[in-house]
């Protein structure tokens, strides 16, 4: 919703004529008229002053946007990107811990290995391979 279609909604939302708000703002009511129709624009001062008058910031009465919209969406953003984090946080630590375990599997693995290759080559030592007879 464009400015003056905004200043037009709340002015009839509250009930004012064109006249009744020239007066509060100490301007004609071809003035309000003209900002109704988008033929002209209020100055800084007589912004502040509508957006007093009508109890809202400057962003809600110029901009299509609701101020509150804003603020929820940045903290779902925050959230999200807290979730994100957290999720990425999690996954580097599985991916260490992942790692340590194939590093000691994979050394028990070459350890089982050199022993059997070592008992292949010498079937005799009694004192490296110890069997029941």
């Amino acid at each position: 919703m464009k400015f003056n279609e905004k200043l037009l909604a709340i002015r009839k939302k509250q009930g004012l004529s064109q006249e009744e708000l020239g007066m509060e703002l100490q301007v004609s009511r071809q003035t309000i008229s003209k900002w109704e129709a988008g033929q002209s624009y209020p100055d800084f001062q007589r912004l502040v002053m509508l957006s007093d008058y009508f109890g809202m910031s400057l962003d809600e009465l110029v901009k299509d946007i609701d101020v509150q919209d804003v603020r929820e969406k940045n903290l779902t953003d925050e959230k999200v990107a807290s979730i994100f984090s957290d999720v990425q946080n999690v996954k580097n630590f599985l991916g260490k811990w992942c790692k340590i375990v194939c590093y000691v599997a994979l050394a028990f693995m070459v350890m089982f290995c050199i022993g059997y290759v070592v008992h292949l080559f010498f079937p005799d030592i009694e004192w490296l391979f110890r069997t029941k007879s």
